[in-house]
């Protein structure tokens, strides 16, 4: 079900605010840093070891990859409302910010894919294939 997603989805972007918010102040910056990008690894992290350890259905994986579909576009549509310029001036804070969230993006994404080899893809068939030219048959059709 959805729901089950919907809630697992909540959970993890709790988290993820809570853990922005510790980040900011101990970085000394009084926002929330890189919440939202701690939600979606914490949302990673907890569907696959859902799926490890059984505990996640299959109405619960179509609900957590539904809004993990989501989850992008939103990330993406709120990055765009943040003002780059006023950042940069603000200090290293946040260029650090920007390269440690792409570097543990860049290690997530490499432990996933070497935990999941998957299967080879078939053979793809040739797309040309021998065209039959029909005989052609004498005006009025015998």
């Amino acid at each position: 079900m959805i729901i089950y997603g919907v809630a697992l989805l909540a959970i993890c972007t709790l988290a993820g605010v809570i853990l922005g918010d510790m980040l900011g102040v101990l970085l000394g910056v009084k926002s929330n840093v890189g919440g939202v990008g701690i939600a979606m690894i914490l949302l990673i992290c907890a569907r696959l070891w859902m799926q490890k350890h059984g505990g996640m259905t299959k109405d619960c994986e179509m609900g957590v990859g539904f809004w993990g579909a989501l989850y992008i576009p939103v990330v993406v549509a709120m990055a765009a409302q943040q003002n780059v310029v006023t950042a940069l001036k603000g200090g290293p804070v946040a260029v650090l910010a920007a390269v440690g969230s792409v570097v543990l993006c860049a290690c997530t994404i490499a432990v996933i894919s070497r935990t999941n080899r998957g299967e080879p893809l078939p053979k793809e068939e040739p797309l040309l294939t021998p065209v039959i030219k029909p005989e052609i048959a004498p005006v009025g059709g015998r």
